[in-house]
């Protein structure tokens, strides 16, 4: 039976914030039930789910490293039971070193490598698995690996394999009508992006795209909320979200 329409459910990996909570908001508002996934910051998710819920919404809290194939089934599971099933997956859990590859940690690194590439494939195997027919698997990779910046070596290198997972498992979800995309931000207003640029930096970056302002974490919800309706025909694709970038 595919879902659609206010009976669908969603997961958000990274949900508590930035990007991950603008899409949460979106999804809420779109009608779907939403379980926020944080991996350290429960106060965040928390207060983002009592907000939904004031709202009239659906939503609830699941913790875990994404990393973690038995934390993530767990998280799964809770949705499940709390809602009846999973109907879209949103893998925004992601984190950024930046270096020139000439100096950079080897622990950063494996950490980097260990939250976005294991940890794509871990939700998207878990997605694979579970998400109900009509459904939607969404990753997250950069608008880097075209703009091909200094010091963004490794963490390119972790998002062009999320890319890879993700335009693959399109492939072998074949016949049980699920897209699978990948969504690559350019600059983005959130506090990760803005946090230790000075005014005349953010306002330097803000007029690199043609459309001269950066994205706004609404901006890559609306995208999202496109691919995770009912109503699908993008699959298989990484979808530049950048105002023109590249």
């Amino acid at each position: 039976m595919e879902h659609s329409g206010n009976d669908r459910v969603a997961l958000v990996t990274g949900g508590s914030g930035g990007i991950g909570k603008a899409i949460v908001e979106r999804l809420a508002a779109d009608g779907m039930a939403v379980g926020v996934h944080y991996a350290g910051n429960q106060a965040r998710a928390d207060a983002l789910v009592e907000q939904i819920v004031a709202g009239g919404g659906r939503a609830i809290a699941v913790g875990g490293d994404v990393a973690d194939e038995q934390a993530m089934a767990a998280a799964f599971d809770t949705v499940e039971a709390a809602f009846g099933g999973v109907d879209v997956v949103v893998n925004t859990a992601g984190i950024m070193i930046l270096s020139p590859i000439a100096t950079l940690d080897l622990q950063d690194l494996d950490r980097m490598h260990r939250t976005n590439i294991r940890g794509t494939f871990v939700v998207s195997q878990q997605a694979a698995r579970r998400v109900r027919q009509g459904g939607a698997i969404i990753n997250f990779s950069t608008s880097v690996t075209r703009t091909q910046l200094p010091n963004y070596g490794a963490y390119v290198a972790s998002k062009s394999a999320v890319e890879g997972i993700t335009l693959i498992l399109a492939r072998e979800l074949r016949g049980r009508d699920i897209t699978v995309n990948a969504v690559a931000p350019g600059p983005t207003a959130t506090p990760l992006f803005l946090d230790g640029k000075d005014e005349a930096t953010i306002t330097q970056l803000a007029k690199v795209p043609p459309m001269e302002r950066l994205g706004q974490p609404e901006d890559i919800a609306q995208t999202v909320s496109a691919l995770a309706g009912p109503d699908r025909w993008i699959n298989g694709q990484v979808i530049f979200v950048n105002g023109g970038l590249a």
